[in-house]
């Protein structure tokens, strides 16, 4: 259970986490600066805990709840087109002033929209894709931060096969709220991966490809020119992953998701993509395999790869299955894991001036343009392998864990 204690402990979290994310983009909060606070009904105990912590900042505070279940499938049951790609009038002004944002997840359901077709769907994240390059520009200049979490509910842990109480626990555990300092531990962290990733962005601009090999994968995806690997950053609570995005042209062969994957109301599993010169051209699922197909065919860039990321399982204490990708993509357990993510890069994976990015110099560096970003988590057992324009190889991950020690 999540006790007043525990509560504030998150909400300090989450202050810091927001905070964190806006610094990594050369930015820092001020008094006045609007943050949007957006819960569901059951963080709400949670979100009064944040909500006073960013008033004591003394931020400007938008409150936003989210929809219901029943609300988020009338919308897509029963709207329209035209309903479908509506945006709120003042929306566009909201994003366009926002400093940060803060987002606690809450699912009171998983499944509510099984049966709602994935078109519909595609047609509102469609809609508001102009919102998130606001934001996206936002967050390049230095001027936005954001971050999100979770809080346990009955249907996440019905979903992930665990009673409640130890669902609760497991993120207890994995955001550090068993500690007696919180803050301090996420800070550590931060500090200890930097080392990785510094070594990672070292050796970068000599990689010409990463080879992924494991049981059921066998894959080779470019990283690109001008990159960088981020992570342990803020803006996922927890987060423990450090990814790029790569080259989306680069991506050759096979990527097996072995890991569950629950997306708009939808439990897909053994997700199998095989790549040609950057596109998903063989499109294989166990489970949910139209709904797979219909996502991938949201728009252009859906079939290009946006993300690639690992998770060193020295850092995560995350070893079960939690139904949320969130915690999944974040899994330590034997082998850590590996995700690739469908659909939307992350621009501030160049390592120059983000602000310097038009969508032409992204084209020619190979940044993914979509509405959608999927992670797909691989848990198996791995070599990563960075294959040099020398020639060159050196492996970077196995056994679950960097080779940079």
């Amino acid at each position: 259970m999540f006790t007043e204690e525990l509560l504030q402990k998150y909400a300090d979290v989450m202050i810091w986490a927001l905070e964190k994310a806006r610094k990594t983009t050369g930015g820092e909060f001020k008094e006045k600066d609007v943050v949007l606070l957006r819960y569901e009904l059951d963080s709400l105990k949670l979100a009064e805990n944040v909500y006073r912590k960013l008033l004591e900042k003394r931020f400007n505070v938008v409150r936003q709840v989210n929809p219901t279940t029943k609300m988020e499938f009338d919308f897509y049951d029963v709207g329209n087109e035209e309903q479908l790609k509506f945006l709120e009038p003042w929306t566009k002004v909201l994003y366009k002033n926002i400093n940060g944002l803060i987002t606690l997840r809450a699912p009171a359901s998983l499944t509510h929209l099984k049966t709602i077709d994935p078109e519909k769907m595609a047609l509102e994240a469609k809609a508001i894709k102009p919102l998130m390059d606001i934001r996206d520009k936002r967050e390049e200049a230095g001027e936005f931060g954001w971050t999100l979490c979770m809080m346990p509910t009955l249907a996440l842990a019905e979903q992930a096969k665990l009673p409640l109480e130890e669902y609760e626990q497991e993120i207890i555990k994995a955001c550090y709220l068993d500690k007696k300092n919180p803050v301090e531990e996420w800070e550590n962290l931060y500090r200890e991966s930097s080392a990785i990733k510094n070594w990672l962005n070292l050796i970068s601009h000599h990689i010409d490809y990463l080879q992924i090999e494991s049981a059921s994968a066998d894959l080779k995806i470019k990283i690109g020119e001008r990159r960088k690997w981020l992570g342990v950053s803020g803006h996922n609570i927890p987060s423990f992953e450090i990814f790029t995005s790569p080259d989306l042209r680069g991506t050759e062969g096979v990527y097996f998701a072995n890991m569950p994957s629950l997306r708009q109301g939808n439990c897909v599993e053994g997700v199998k993509l095989v790549f040609r010169k950057g596109k998903a051209v063989k499109i294989q699922a166990v489970n949910g395999e139209e709904f797979v197909w219909k996502t991938l065919d949201t728009d252009k860039g859906a079939k290009f790869i946006g993300e690639f990321s690992l998770t060193d399982k020295r850092f995560s204490p995350i070893t079960k299955f939690m139904a949320n990708t969130l915690f999944d993509e974040n899994v330590g357990g034997e082998n850590g894991n590996c995700h690739i993510a469908v659909g939307a890069s992350y621009s501030d994976t160049f390592n120059g001036n983000p602000k310097e990015l038009t969508k032409k110099i992204k084209k020619a560096l190979g940044y993914n343009d979509s509405a959608i970003h999927w992670d797909l988590i691989n848990t198996e057992d791995k070599n990563v392998t960075a294959r040099l324009k020398s020639g060159e190889k050196v492996v970077i991950y196995e056994a679950g864990m960097f080779k940079n020690q």
